[in-house]
Order: structure tokens, then C-alpha cells, then sequence
């Protein structure tokens, strides 16, 4: 790597992550706005958690997150077996219509499925936002499976079949196994994605339910308050700690596959 391209990417790293640690600096800001920092303090923290109706709403889009992507996951990793084995029949349209949802705008998904669930008399809420989370999640875990199951050696498959294995079988006992790595991924991207997500959720969410984005986005038209900082320097953290947990997943897989 040649010095220009080390300068390069320490300019990039910086814009990336200067807003960030910006924003956790100032979380334990006395002053109480971000016009100057007046004092270190842990207040912001306590007001945060004293907060029951914020609180209430971290453990809710958490819930979702975590609910929304384990069905995307379990949907995702079947619907990428189902891909695979179509081979080329129908494998150019499947996965055009899995790519539909990645591509589309986040405000056309999210006004298509509010036009969707008045029509039905569906009312809005935490299935709707479950469900429009669980449909936007499935493509990801999709192109995260598929390319793993592509680089799986078809004789592992016949040489099951072969010694008497029936299907489930073959699935729990060798192309899961083997899948584990992609699945791992394809949840933790579905995480993260429901996760940060607001121009869906904005659109199908109701009264009785919301999601951090939405609610940090309705106090923000008050005015940003350092309590928002807080909130958001933890979710930061737990961030940052799903990185590492899945850095070290990742890294016992391969070396059990070494091994």
C-alpha cells in the first residue's frame, strides 16, 4: 500500500468516524446543547434512563431487530437452497425478484406496504412493522447464503444421499453445517438493517408502537437534546460489540474448518 492510499483511507476513516465520536464526546456535556462543551458529566445517562417512554421503545425496536431477523434468516437461508437447487431454470428470475427489494427505494417499500396493509384493513403496528421488516431482511440473508451454497462441493451432497441420508438429514447434518458461516452473516446484516431502519418503519409503524429512528427523529424536530446522545453512544457500543462477536464467530468457524 503506497503512502497516497494510506493518506487516502485515514481521510475517509476520519469523515466515517468523526461525526460518530463527535456525538459520543458531547454526551457528557454538562451544558446540555452542543454550542460548547462545558463539563464532563454522567447526567445525560441518568436523565436517558430515567426516560421509561424511551427505554420502553429501545427494548421494542431491539425485540423487533432481534425477532425480525431471525425469521428473515430462517425464510432467507430456505429461500437460497430453494435458488440454488432451481439452477439455471429459474435461477436468473428468482434472484431478480430477491434483488427487487435491494434495490428499490426505502420510501417506495415503505409506501407500498402502508397502501398494502390499509387496503387489507390491517392494523398498523408491531406485526406490521414485523412483517415489512421480515419481507426487506429475506434478500440480504438471500445474497449471503446463496454465494457460500455455490462454493459447497455438489459430491458432499451425493455422497450423503448415497450412504442413505434422507433429506433432512442431508440439510442438518451436512449443507447447514457447511452454510453456518453465511447464515451467521446474512442474520447479523438482517440485524443491522432493521435495526437503523426509518423510512419503512415510518410508514407502517402505529400509535401504540415505534422504533428508536422514529422517535429520534420526532424529538429532533424539537431539538436535539444530549440525552438522544446517550442513547445513540450505546447503541454505538452494542454496535461495535456485534462486530467483534461476529469477528470471533467467524474466526472459530474457519478454524474448525482448517482443523
Amino acid at each position: 500500500m503506497t503512502k497516497l492510499s494510506k493518506i487516502y483511507l485515514a481521510v475517509v476513516f476520519l469523515i466515517l468516524y468523526l461525526p460518530i465520536a463527535y456525538l459520543i464526546f458531547y454526551s457528557f456535556n454538562s451544558g446540555g446543547d452542543m454550542n460548547g462543551f462545558k463539563g464532563f458529566t454522567l447526567e445525560n445517562y441518568q436523565t436517558m434512563l430515567s426516560d421509561s417512554r424511551l427505554m420502553l421503545i429501545l427494548v421494542q425496536t431491539f425485540f423487533l431487530a432481534f425477532l425480525s431477523s431471525l425469521l428473515a434468516t430462517a425464510i432467507g437461508t430456505f429461500g437460497a437452497i430453494f435458488i440454488y437447487e432451481s439452477r439455471r431454470q429459474y435461477e436468473t428470475a428468482l434472484l431478480s425478484f430477491n434483488n427487487v427489494l435491494m434495490v428499490a427505494p426505502d420510501v417506495m417499500i415503505g409506501a407500498a406496504f402502508l397502501i398494502l396493509f390499509t387496503r387489507i384493513h390491517f392494523s398498523l403496528g408491531l406485526l406490521s412493522v414485523l412483517l415489512s421488516h421480515v419481507a426487506f431482511s429475506i434478500p440480504i440473508v438471500v445474497l449471503m447464503v446463496l454465494p457460500r451454497l455455490k462454493e459447497m462441493n455438489p459430491d458432499m451432497i451425493n455422497a450423503a444421499y448415497d450412504l442413505g441420508a434422507t433429506r433432512s438429514q442431508m440439510l442438518r447434518e451436512v449443507m447447514l453445517p457447511y452454510l453456518t458461516p453465511g447464515i451467521i452473516a446474512g442474520y447479523f446484516m438482517a440485524f443491522t438493517y432493521s435495526l437503523d431502519d426509518f423510512a419503512v418503519t415510518f410508514f407502517v409503524t402505529g400509535n401504540s408502537f415505534s422504533t428508536l429512528s422514529v422517535e429520534i427523529y420526532s424529538r429532533a424536530r424539537q431539538g436535539i437534546s444530549l440525552e438522544i446522545n446517550a442513547l445513540s453512544t450505546l447503541v454505538t457500543l452494542f454496535s461495535i460489540l456485534l462486530v467483534v462477536g461476529y469477528y470471533f464467530i467467524s474466526s472459530d468457524k474457519k478454524e474448525d474448518k482448517n482443523a
